[in-house]
């Protein structure tokens, strides 16, 4: 009974010497400061991500961009908007006119449109290849815009070489 109650006296002034402990740096908790605000700094192109690496000049690259080469495909087979948080996905389905397309995109339409609208087309790379069956020309795309770009938007409309689909809110 005499070493219990011994043992508790003990235990309770070592935990009451923890207090003083607490804000020492004895204590590994206290090793790093608390967390604070620090300001971003940016190169001149706004790239604050070290890992992604600079450009540099050359004689043998163009900096200025490329467009992108490709043509419309045949046709637009089916047009999906799937709602995510912050956005959403549009996804087009098409048919190609040939075997073989590669890179395939939904390029903004360079034509102007109607307000409240929002106008794609589907295009790819198309190799001259034979024509072959439908299920194996059949292609799908998709991009995402956020709520900011999607905000007074009622239609969104896929074009295609042969035809077009649309889609209302």
């Amino acid at each position: 009974m005499g070493r219990t109650v011994a043992g508790l006296v003990v235990a309770a002034m070592v935990l009451g010497g923890c207090a003083s402990l607490r804000e020492s740096r004895v204590n590994p908790f206290n090793w790093f400061g608390r967390a604070e605000p620090v300001a971003v700094t940016t190169d001149a192109t706004g790239a604050a991500n070290p890992l992604i690496p600079r450009r540099r000049a050359s004689f043998f690259r163009r900096d200025e961009p490329v467009a992108f080469a490709g043509q419309p495909v045949m046709r637009i087979s089916d047009l999906a908007v799937e709602r995510r948080p912050g956005g959403a996905i549009i996804r087009a389905t098409g048919v190609a006119e040939r075997l073989g397309p590669w890179d395939v995109r939904l390029v903004p339409l360079d034509q102007p449109v109607p307000a409240g609208e929002l106008a794609f087309v589907l295009r790819a790379q198309l190799q001259p290849n034979p024509v072959g069956t439908e299920l194996a020309r059949t292609l799908t795309a998709a991009v995402t815009l956020s709520d900011q770009q999607l905000s007074g938007v009622s239609q969104i409309r896929v074009v295609g070489a042969t035809n077009a689909l649309a889609v209302r809110r």
